[in-house]
């Protein structure tokens, strides 16, 4: 059996993973990739394999196809984002596929608060003041009392929300498809009601065909101004053209992105002007806990579906 990996977080630690593969007779290829590999790239590759752990690449229908034109036989999306996967085209082929949810909730919250709390201080302006011999004094805003628009309530957004709650922030949550209930003093709401009450948006929603652009110059101007952006989620959700827009007339007072509708972000975005902006590089899963834990569930879920019996 052989399997493929093109999930950047795993490769970075795949040595500490090879053992697992060679202790069931598998071999494991890690690919050569920075973020993902383009379709042309997977198809051509994908059929050697038996089984694939999935990064963001484009898992499309006509990459399964190619695969099960090959010798693929199941594959595991590696993280909980699921919103590059065909899976129906999986389900058509006989492609037994699943994500590894509820990985990373902790993780990517602790991310969304730490960007919270640089935007709420201009933290990033000191640094780069200090880096540069300045010596700056920004006046920040205090986290207590301030509201929190709070987009997604699934282990990303709960966790985001018990942080954003231990900080005396008043959360009002988004979520359509959430039924649980919720710790805490968190007060619900319908997109995009009650925008102008935030004094932060943070986005750790899914990205689906119904959200795309769920942040636009429409709601961009119900905003209170001077409110502040954090994406933690998928890039897509927010138009990039009018987040821009709202920076420079300062609708927007900064911004924090750790995803882009554009993977990595291309040198002309017209982002990278703005000085109020905070980047990541789509990592707010990575730490070494938590690649661990995704990836042995990965292995485990793939090895699995491919027959694969576990070592003694």
């Amino acid at each position: 059996m052989k399997v493929l990996v093109t999930c950047p977080p795993m490769l970075g630690m795949i040595d500490e993973f090879r053992p697992l593969f060679e202790q069931r007779g598998v071999d494991v290829t890690p690919a050569k990739v920075v973020q993902t590999l383009t379709e042309d790239e997977l198809c051509e590759l994908l059929p050697q394999f038996d089984g694939w752990i999935i990064g963001d690449d484009p898992a499309s229908r006509r990459v399964f196809a190619a695969g099960k034109a090959g010798e693929l036989k199941a594959a595991v999306k590696w993280g909980i984002g699921v919103d590059n996967v065909d899976f129906a085209a999986c389900k058509e082929m006989g492609i037994p596929i699943i994500n590894c949810p509820n990985m990373f909730g902790a993780e990517v919250a602790d991310v969304a608060m730490s960007y919270i709390g640089a935007l709420a201080r201009e933290t990033y302006i000191i640094d780069r003041g200090v880096r540069n011999g300045l010596w700056p004094k920004p006046r920040g805003i205090s986290l207590a009392g301030r509201t929190l628009g709070l987009i997604g309530l699934g282990d990303i957004g709960r966790n985001v929300a018990r942080r954003a709650l231990a900080a005396d922030m008043k959360v009002v949550a988004y979520d359509p498809f959430f039924q649980g209930a919720l710790a805490g003093d968190v007060e619900r709401a319908e997109w995009p009601r009650r925008v102008e009450e935030a004094d932060f948006l943070a986005f750790t929603c899914a990205l689906t065909a119904s959200n795309r652009h769920m942040l636009d110059s429409d709601v961009l101007s119900r905003c209170k101004r001077g409110v502040r952006v954090v994406n933690v989620a998928r890039g897509p959700l927010i138009d990039e053209a009018a987040l821009a827009d709202a920076l420079t007339s300062g609708q927007v007072h900064s911004a924090a992105l750790d995803v882009f509708e554009v993977e990595p972000l291309p040198g002309d975005s017209p982002l990278r002007a703005m000085p109020q902006t905070i980047f990541g590089s789509h990592n707010g899963s990575n730490t070494v806990d938590a690649v661990r834990r995704c990836s042995h569930l990965a292995i485990d879920t793939l090895l699995g579906y491919l027959g694969v019996a576990k070592a003694a």
